[in-house]
C-alpha cells in the first residue's frame, strides 16, 4: 500500500520547504561548529586568534604547525568519511526499502576490510593507491554476494533476507580478517588501529587520493534523489512510469560502493553512521530523497566529526578510536530500531 506521503512526498508539510531549509542550515551549523571545536581543542587548547592567525598569517609556530597539519586534515577526513557512510546508508535503505540497511550491516566494511588485510599480509605493503582500489574491489565483492545470497532465501531479496545474508556475511568475513590477523604479527601491527576505525594519524595522500571518487560519488548521489523516490513506489510502479530500474539500482549500487569503499580506505571500518544518521535526516527533512541525500552528507559530516571530538577530549591526552564512540552512540539505536520494526510486525 503506497502512502500519499511517499506519492507526494513534497505535499508531506504546508512549510515542507522552509522546514528542510532550517534543517539543512541547522546540520551546516553544527558541522562548522564541530570543525571549529576540532581546531581548537585537544591535546593541548589553542586559542581562538591562534586559530585564524595560521591561516590568514602562517609563522611557523607549533600552533599553526598542529593547526595546518595535524587537524585541519584530522577534521576534514572525518567530515568526508562521515558525509560517505551517511550517504552510503541512505542509498542502501532507499534502495532495498530496508530501515537496517548500512554499509556496516549489510557486509560492505566486512569486505573492504578483509580485503586490505589479505593484501597487507600477503604482499607486506600498505601503499595508499593499493590500499583505496583493493578496499573498493573488496566493498563491491561484498555488496554483490550479499544481494546474491538475499535473493536465495523465500520471496527474494526481500529486507529481511539482505539483512540475515549481510550477517552472516558479516561474520564470515569478520572471523576470517581475525584469523588472518592471528596468523600475523606483523599485519596486526599495521592495520589494528585502522579496523577499529579512526581518522587519527591518517595518510592525508590517501585522502587526496580517494577525494575525487567521494566528490563524483556524492554529486551522482545527489541525482537519483527523484529515482529512488519513484523505486520506493515498488518495482512495477517505477517500470510503469518509465523507470530504468536495472540501471538506477545500478548507478546506486556502483555509488554505495564507490563511498563506503572510500571510507574505509581513508579511516577503517567505522560502524553506524550509515545506520543512524539516514534516519535522524528523515526524521527533519521527510522522505523525500531528494531532500535525505544532501541532509545525510551534511549530518553524517557533522556527527563523525563531532564523534571525533569526543574521541580525542574524553581520556586527553590520550585517544580513543571513533568507531569506539559511533558504537557506543549507535548500538542502543540499533537495538531500538530493531524492537520497533518487531513491534510493527
Amino acid at each position: 500500500m503506497v502512502s500519499s506521503a511517499q506519492r507526494h512526498p513534497q505535499r508531506q508539510s504546508p512549510h515542507w520547504y522552509q522546514t528542510r531549509i532550517f534543517g539543512l542550515m541547522l546540520g551546516v551549523f553544527l558541522l562548522l561548529l564541530g570543525l571549529f571545536a576540532s581546531l581548537a581543542y585537544g591535546a593541548a587548547d589553542i586559542p581562538i586568534s591562534s586559530i585564524f592567525n595560521s591561516f590568514i598569517s602562517f609563522n611557523d609556530s607549533t600552533e599553526h604547525i598542529i593547526i595546518r597539519s595535524m587537524r585541519l586534515p584530522r577534521a576534514l577526513l572525518a567530515m568526508m568519511v562521515g558525509a560517505s557512510l551517511a550517504v552510503a546508508g541512505a542509498l542502501m535503505q532507499g534502495l532495498t526499502q530496508n530501515p537496517l540497511a548500512a554499509p556496516g550491516i549489510l557486509g560492505i566494511n566486512a569486505g573492504a576490510s578483509l580485503a586490505v588485510v589479505i593484501v597487507v599480509f600477503g604482499l607486506g605493503t600498505s601503499s595508499s593507491p593499493l590500499i583505496a582500489v583493493v578496499a573498493f574491489l573488496g566493498a563491491l565483492v561484498a555488496a554483490i554476494s550479499v544481494y546474491f545470497l538475499g535473493s536465495l532465501g523465500s520471496g527474494g531479496p526481500t529486507p529481511l533476507n539482505l539483512t540475515v545474508a549481510g550477517a552472516a556475511l558479516t561474520a564470515l568475513l569478520s572471523s576470517i580478517t581475525t584469523g588472518v590477523l592471528i596468523l600475523s604479527e606483523r599485519t596486526l601491527e599495521e592495520v589494528r588501529f585502522w579496523l577499529a576505525g579512526s581518522v587519527a594519524g591518517r595518510d592525508f595522500h590517501l585522502f587526496l587520493t580517494v577525494l575525487p571518487w567521494i566528490v563524483v560519488g556524492l554529486l551522482t548521489t545527489f541525482t537519483l534523489g527523484r529515482q529512488i523516490n519513484i523505486l520506493a513506489l515498488g518495482e512495477s510502479v517505477a517500470v510503469g512510469l518509465g523507470q530504468r530500474t536495472l540501471w538506477i539500482k545500478a548507478a546506486t549500487t556502483a555509488c554505495v560502493v564507490v563511498l563506503a569503499g572510500s571510507a574505509v580506505a581513508i579511516a577503517g571500518p567505522i560502524g553506524f553512521v550509515g545506520l543512524v544518521v539516514p534516519h535522524l535526516t528523515r526524521g527533519i527533512m521527510g522522505v523525500d530523497y531528494r531532500w535525505i541525500l544532501p541532509g545525510a552528507a551534511v549530518f553524517g559530516a557533522a556527527m563523525l566529526v563531532w564523534a571525533d571530538n569526543g574521541a580525542r577530549w574524553i581520556l586527553r591526552p590520550q585517544e580513543l578510536p571513533v568507531g569506539i564512540i559511533t558504537a557506543l552512540l549507535g548500538a542502543p539505536f540499533l537495538l531500538y530500531l530493531v524492537r520497533y520494526q518487531v513491534k510493527r510486525g
